[in-house]
């Protein structure tokens, strides 16, 4: 594949029709704004599939749903095994111009979903498997997931006098992803809605299983205003705590490299989540980040 479509997407030209809406998410859900954003580059005709989490949630509010396609909740950690199911109904009734995609949480995916995504990529069925990252389990009480970051205080991880909130780095799902030679994979961040949407454009286009991993804050897990979540997003890429970053044809490319980073202590201070960190802490992270940006020079740059 290319590394551009033929025509972006961008404020002017995306469809003002929704197909996600009256869904009951907090105030300044990121994870609702990527689920909109996504199906409106997708259209009507595509067949969802949500586990247990957040999303699945606020948006199968019995006797209504919040939306406007074909939708259907699966267990928590089959979201790719059920991918698969829909797209070989939908071949065996003769559906044509659709999708078929997924959309769980980092619990989901990163850890409970882990085996069922693994499959699926092994598999190569032609779907998209989207991942929101909120950075923990916040839909049954923000408790650590896999993709949960150094330092955070989460209700399995709380910081305190004995305790400084989570002690692990984030698993490295992306690269994990990468590490089975899918067609197409991505890294995103609701800060860049436009990156986001045209690499759920570029998923639509390939052949195979595409995975899209977006950072999507969560106001109240992060303790964050609800009105800062897509600042937040931005910010967390423009000091490289966070990578935009796709796989295609057996490499990776990289498509925002700053020049120089931001300073991440306004990000950390900012956020509920990580008011016990100290200057010590925040070296830490800062090591971490430099590590893998240490690594990331390796890939191309591209858009």
């Amino acid at each position: 594949m290319t590394s551009e479509s033929t025509e972006r997407i961008n404020a002017e030209n995306i469809t003002e029709d929704e197909f996600f809406f009256g869904h009951k998410a907090c105030a300044g859900c990121g994870g609702s704004l990527a689920v909109r954003i996504a199906l409106k580059v997708l259209g009507e005709r595509t067949l969802l599939v949500e586990p247990a989490g957040c999303m699945s949630a606020v948006s199968f509010n019995y006797p209504q749903m919040s939306f406007s396609n074909n939708a259907i909740i699966s267990a928590f950690a089959g979201t790719g095994a059920v991918l698969s199911g829909l797209k070989a109904g939908a071949e065996v009734m003769g559906w044509k111009d659709y999708h078929v995609l997924g959309i769980a949480g980092d619990g989901g995916t990163a850890d409970i979903g882990l085996q069922a995504l693994s499959g699926l990529i092994d598999r190569n069925d032609d779907v998209i498997y989207l991942c929101y990252d909120n950075e923990a389990y916040m839909n049954t009480g923000i408790q650590k997931s896999g993709l949960t970051p150094f330092g955070t205080s989460t209700t399995t991880t709380p910081a305190g006098k004995k305790g400084k909130g989570n002690l692990k780095h984030k698993k490295n799902l992306f690269e994990i992803v990468a590490a089975h030679d899918i067609p197409y994979a991505a890294t995103a961040s609701i800060g860049y809605i436009e990156d986001f949407a045209n690499k759920i454009k570029r998923a639509s286009e390939v052949r195979g299983t595409s995975f899209i991993h977006v950072l999507a804050p969560c106001p109240t897990g992060w303790g964050i205003d609800t009105s800062e979540t897509v600042e937040v997003a931005r910010e967390v890429v423009d000091n490289g705590l966070w990578y935009l970053a796709e796989y295609y044809d057996g490499e990776y490319h990289i498509n925002r490299k700053p020049k120089e980073f931001k300073d991440i202590h306004s990000y950390i201070k900012r956020q509920g989540r990580f008011k016990h960190l100290d200057e010590e802490d925040i070296k830490e992270i800062i090591a971490q980040r430099d590590k893998t940006w240490k690594r990331l020079q390796q890939y191309s740059v591209g858009q």
